[in-house]
């Protein structure tokens, strides 16, 4: 597995690391034996980045990840978290006796004296552009509440107001084959300032697993059931916004090309962990399988696959199916 720099920190991580929000209730139930066999999984795949956030299962991936973490050999892990979520996002909630809260629990849950890295969790645009909110950050820093800070962001011009922040250590943001914009000005601008960059979304809420079909449903408490268009939070987080059938269409032309023993979710995670300014993927799983198969989409980095001749393909397909629609949104 290749280990990256993650930013200044001093720190490497995996360039695939692990998303845990489904160890939290939105992707359907994932049990306590099954979590810890995702997290082990991972790490003896060489995964070194778990990825979660205080909203996931209202804390449940943070103690899941903690309870690991103590139990097991995981040493050089990196536990991003994300904070901001448990309250209304509003500018008026991002207060420093809020961070101050919301990472005091976080550090109880993973059980850390000194948080890894925490991230603002898609907070509003205003606090984005505010300078007290990383004038906040920095104290927190000073304080060794936390090592570093990062912002997870919904748009690209939230992502370039973060990215002119010169303690910001990552930024978290969709990429995939169904959500190109972030190759435009946001991954090459990560790059010139140093930040790392998590790709989160990477297979498009599961659309570029290639099963799914137009007749595929989901758990009822499966956000992929009841955020299709939005109700629940950014209708970017399910699906990456793309509209299902369509999706499922384009899913399906991509793996029509694709050599004999290459799946699309592999091809997919090795095509955005290769492109300049990303750091990191950070598919998330529901079983242990799914862990092994995501972290050994790294071996395609290494060769024996045509990332040049999928990346042509990804664009055409993005340009003649998605890009009018999904383009000007984010």
């Amino acid at each position: 597995m290749q280990q990256r720099p993650l930013s200044r920190t001093g720190r490497e991580v995996s360039a695939i690391g692990l998303g845990t929000w489904q160890l939290g209730p939105d992707w359907g139930g994932v049990s306590e034996d099954a979590a810890m066999q995702v997290l082990g999984a991972s790490v003896d795949a060489g995964v070194t980045l778990f990825d979660t956030a205080d909203v996931y299962g209202d804390g449940r991936s943070e103690e899941l990840i903690g309870a690991f973490l103590q139990t097991s050999d995981a040493a050089g892990v990196t536990v991003a978290t994300k904070m901001g979520r448990r309250e209304d996002q509003v500018p008026e909630n991002y207060t420093m006796d809020n961070f101050r809260a919301w990472t005091e629990r976080s550090r109880r849950l993973l059980a850390q004296d000194t948080l890894d890295l925490v991230q603002l969790h898609c907070p509003p645009s205003a606090v984005i552009d505010d300078d007290a909110t990383y004038d906040a950050l920095d104290q927190l820093v000073s304080e060794g509440v936390i090592a570093a800070y990062g912002v997870s962001v919904e748009t690209m011009d939230q992502a370039l107001s973060a990215l002119r922040r010169p303690n910001l250590t990552n930024l978290q943001i969709i990429f995939n084959p169904f959500r190109l914009k972030p190759l435009d000005e946001v991954l090459p601008l990560a790059a010139e300032k140093g930040v790392a960059v998590f790709a989160r979304v990477p297979l498009a809420s599961g659309l570029l697993s290639g099963k799914y079909s137009v007749d595929t449903t989901f758990d009822k408490d499966d956000h992929r059931t009841y955020n299709r268009n939005g109700e629940a939070f950014d209708k970017g987080e399910t699906f990456s916004g793309v509209p299902f059938a369509e999706g499922v269409a384009a899913a399906d032309e991509l793996k029509a090309a694709l050599p004999e023993g290459v799946t699309l979710p592999a091809a997919t995670l090795a095509w955005i962990a290769s492109r300049e300014g990303v750091t990191s993927v950070i598919p998330g799983a529901r079983s242990a399988e799914q862990a092994t198969a995501n972290a050994a989409a790294a071996d395609l980095l290494d060769g024996g696959f045509d990332v040049a001749a999928f990346d042509t393909l990804v664009r055409d397909v993005y340009d003649r199916r998605l890009r009018a629609e999904i383009h000007p949104q984010w």
